[in-house]
């Protein structure tokens, strides 16, 4: 049997990194001095651990919120005796200068630091203790690492090794990479404009791969040096000119080159037929080629009609964009991401980025998201467009380019909205069954990221949405607790945004029902119940019975289902006054009536807590009710179940005067023989057994009585779920206690029979046919 899209489970090293990274103390280190981390003396680990144990803590850091970074935790590396480290991904703020201090005598090969902006010229020093050995080094989007930082005098207390995100001062001019013999790969993507390119460059005349996206070239023609020697160029949103394009041409041994720009605005280069001509003839060994963002001009394609005839193709004699008739291959790639090529039929390349097809758009997310979000943003809000309204036919590549680019871009807002938006989609109905559990989980982890870091209402709004598409609580029970703090989170403005909140509502209510009472208990701790109430005291206000009064109640019901504590809660939180004012200003509000008596028969069902509904007012209101009509016998049904507990204790605990005890009782008689027996139920028993204990005893009839009949209804009218229930706890044999009691009515007694002959029957002939 073929496994779902997404299930291929972690390898047993990355369940070992993982696990060791949050269990330092328990596994690699001890505590030393001042509660620091040290290296237990008989660990050596080989680079291949160690580089993943450092990777793989920077992606903990990013994209798992329960993960704490621990404060040293560079400085276990620092002795290459007993770590050994050689290739490491590094990136954002939270790498500081004395992080790569303390690796600073290992010998590195790579090193990639991206968008760590809180490295200084500090870290440039350190840069030099890796020149013997490094051959790789990205610093895309460090941009303050060619600066020194001032900072004020230090207080008394302040440590100095905290860095802060301090304004840039002067550049640094001492730096070289006067010894970086080996290295060949290097990424300056977004220099700053104050520093020299041209003088940082010119130690290096061994390069074969350079990444300049976003870099002032004042006089580009010093590229020349390495026109022998350049595999990759990398030149995105570069402004380019004749001499730059003239000087390119010249690197016959690129294989690929990168001339692409985020849009054609601001653009005075336009890409013509001659262009592209001169790059084909001059670079033979192009295997790939990224010109999007370009202005296009129309003699680089031929007409329409002229088109070679069949289907689409990849030979470079049928080309319709005319230059690349005259590769020698196909490409490996090519990118023609926001402009016109991207359209025509016959491209010569196996992988393309544009917009003109699901597979276009999902290659450009693919190529654009680690550094360039702008385009990246783009096209998952294509791909959004393709799984809304067309179909989605490479569902396991989108989803897992969608959760790589929520993990990779956790801060930045326009990732988040459209991501979660194509989430929406990719996660609904249509294409559930083909997703794993563990791809859902990963679905759920990037939401609840995307919750966690912004407060922005579209954000908010698209998480919960997406949230929905999923069975719960089932498949969101192993982030139970922290899906249940974001939602309260979000219920705790007093004004909301009305779709959110009714989203959030729904989720909190649909989240506490079929739980075990240990779920629900620690929810209640959140502040759930009070959560709840606020939100009907302010709809109180406004005086408006909608889906967010109503999913609020039924939360409320479903949490203080056999949970003592959270039904505490509801009544030290003034729950009581807002059910009678709620009764008041709604009183034909039937499925808020429904909701509100549930609720109050799980408070009822509570003995030390009764006594707090023994007061003339709150029995009167549950007297009244038990001639409601409203939604079936549900709220007569939950009102009389409401008295038969507190009837339960006995005349000696009615201590009012109005309304009279046997009075009430003589009510709830009417009321039980007023019920069709045959009603089907609004209601959902996991347990029969605050009903049972009302069984076999003499001191309230008519309690007996209510409950015989809440049994008999159940059993009669869904026998496959509620018989071997009422076996399973005991039912039974307390059943034939009521028909062996005196007190018992006769009529009580019958339908006690009626219902073990159900129970019997269901026995003989399991076949439930009543559905």
């Amino acid at each position: 049997m073929a496994g779902k899209a997404g299930d291929n489970p972690d390898s047993l090293m990355a369940l070992c990194t993982v696990f060791c990274l949050k269990n330092l103390r328990r596994t690699m280190c001890y505590t030393g001095v001042r509660n620091r981390l040290y290296l237990r003396p008989d660990v050596f680990l080989p680079s291949e651990i160690c580089d993943k144990l450092v990777n793989v803590y920077m992606e903990l850091v990013h994209t798992d919120s329960n993960f704490e970074p621990q404060d040293g935790f560079f400085q276990l590396f620092f002795d290459p005796r007993s770590t050994r480290l050689t290739r490491l991904q590094l990136k954002g703020d939270f790498v500081r200068d004395k992080d790569l201090e303390a690796i600073g005598k290992q010998d590195l090969i790579e090193l990639n630091l991206t968008s760590c902006n809180h490295l200084s010229a500090r870290s440039l020093q350190t840069l030099c203790s890796f020149n013997h050995t490094l051959v790789s080094l990205n610093l895309f989007g460090c941009a303050n690492i060619f600066f020194h930082k001032t900072r004020a005098p230090l207080a008394c207390g302040e440590d100095d090794d905290e860095e802060e995100h301090l304004p840039r001062h002067a550049v640094d001019s001492d730096f070289t990479f006067q010894g970086f013999n080996r290295l060949r790969l290097l990424n300056l993507g977004n220099l700053p404009a104050e520093v020299d390119v041209e003088a940082l460059l010119k130690p290096l005349p061994a390069l074969t791969s350079l990444d300049l996206s976003g870099v002032y070239l004042a006089r580009p023609a010093f590229l020349a040096q390495w026109r022998d020697r350049l595999a990759s160029l990398v030149l995105y949103s570069v402004d380019l000119s004749e001499d730059l394009i003239s000087t390119v041409v010249q690197m016959s041994r690129l294989r690929h080159l990168d001339i692409s720009r985020e849009n054609q605005r601001n653009s005075k280069f336009k890409m013509t037929k001659k262009i592209l001509m001169s790059i084909v003839r001059s670079l033979g060994n192009l295997v790939s080629l990224d010109i999007s963002g370009h202005i296009m001009l129309d003699n680089c394609t031929m007409p329409q009609f002229e088109e070679a005839m069949g289907p689409p193709s990849i030979e470079p004699c049928k080309s319709s964009i005319y230059p690349f008739q005259e590769l020698k291959r196909p490409l490996q790639f090519l990118g023609l991401y926001n402009t016109t090529l991207c359209n025509v039929t016959h491209i010569p390349a196996y992988k393309v980025t544009g917009s003109k097809n699901e597979d276009q758009v999902l290659n450009a997310i693919e190529a654009y998201t680690e550094y360039r979000p702008e385009l990246a943003h783009r096209a998952i809000n294509q791909l959004f467009d393709i799984a809304r309204i067309q179909h989605c036919s490479q569902l396991l590549r989108a989803l897992q380019l969608v959760i790589a680019a929520l993990k990779c871009h956790k801060y930045d807002k326009s990732i988040q909205v459209t991501g979660s938006a194509a989430l929406f989609y990719l996660t609904n109905t249509e294409y559930r069954n083909d997703q794993s559990v563990r791809l859902r989980r990963q679905v759920i982890e990037v939401v609840l990221n995307g919750m966690e870091q912004y407060q922005e209402v579209t954000v908010q709004r698209n998480c919960c949405l997406t949230l929905c598409n999923f069975s719960i609580p089932e498949e969101l029970e192993f982030q139970y607790h922290r899906v249940n703090l974001l939602l309260l989170k979000i219920l705790e403005p007093a004004r909301q945004d009305e779709s959110i909140q009714r989203i959030a509502v729904h989720l909190c209510n649909a989240l506490v029902c079929q739980v075990d009472n240990d779920h629900k208990e620690a929810v209640g701790k959140m502040g759930f119940v009070k959560t709840m109430l606020n939100l009907i005291q302010k709809k109180l206000q406004d005086r408006i019975c909608d889906q967010v009064m109503e999913f609020s109640w039924s939360a409320l019901w479903n949490i203080t289902d056999e949970t003592p504590d959270n039904c505490e809660m509801f009544l030290n939180c003034s729950g009581m006054d807002l059910f009678l004012e709620c009764l008041q200003e709604f009183p034909d509000k039937q499925e808020l009536h429904r909701n509100m008596l549930g609720l109050l028969g799980n408070v009822a069902e509570v003995k030390a807590l009764r006594p707090q509904l023994l007061t003339s007012q709150f029995i009167s209101v549950f007297s009244n009710l038990l001639d409601s009509k409203a939604d079936g016998i549900e709220v007569s049904y939950n009102a009389c179940g409401v008295l038969s507990h507190i009837m339960f204790d006995g005349p000696e605990v009615w201590t009012i005067e109005d309304p009279e005890r046997v009075w009430v009782m003589d009510k709830m008689w009417d009321a039980i023989q007023s019920w069709d027996i045959s009603s089907r139920r609004n209601i959902n028993y996991r347990s029969f057994e605050p009903i049972l204990r009302l069984l076999p005893q003499s001191i309230s009839p008519v309690s007996q009585h209510w409950a015989t009949w809440a049994l008999y209804n159940l059993v009669s009218v869904y026998p496959g779920k509620y018989c071997p229930l009422l076996v399973k706890e005991g039912g039974v044999a307390l059943l034939e206690k009521v028909i062996e009691l005196e007190s018992s009515h006769e009529e009580t007694k019958d339908m006690a029979r009626k219902v073990m002959e159900q129970c019997e029957n269901f026995k003989e002939d399991p076949m439930d046919t009543s559905r």
